[in-house]
């Protein structure tokens, strides 16, 4: 991989620029080399950092698990078994987010069973959300 400026590389990965921006303030992606004119240079490894981050992302992992990751493979002396140990707790989470969704969908459906659709201003899904006993 050729190194390349910010624009190019939003553009290579498809992430935003203010989101490259942000990750490096943040301190996941490190700051960049620099040309003699003062452009923000991405090598190979910055590449695949951010693309890193991206997937990791897309598969839900917080800023704080990829900070954990990430502080993981910088040290380059971690083990499987510890990057097993925070994927354990993020499957965890996941499990516990599908079973909240899971009631969501339960709740709404009730609540949408009950309307008829009609042109009148009296609705069930209206009535039930302001009834907080039916959101339990």
């Amino acid at each position: 991989m050729q190194p390349m400026k910010r624009g190019k590389l939003a553009r290579s990965t498809g992430c935003n620029l203010e989101t490259i921006r942000y990750y490096e303030k943040i301190g996941l992606l490190h700051e960049p080399d620099r040309t003699p004119s003062g452009h923000r240079i991405y090598s190979a490894d910055d590449q695949r950092r951010l693309k890193f981050i991206l997937r990791s992302r897309e598969l839900g992992f917080s800023i704080e698990e990829l900070r954990g990751l990430l502080g993981l493979v910088d040290s380059d002396n971690y083990t499987c078994g510890e990057v097993l140990d925070v994927t354990t707790r993020h499957i965890t989470d996941i499990k516990s987010k599908i079973s909240d969704l899971r009631k969501l969908e339960r709740t709404l459906s009730a609540m949408s069973s009950q309307c008829a659709g009609g042109k009148v201003p009296d609705c069930p899904v209206i009535n039930s959300l302001f009834d907080e006993q039916s959101l339990k």
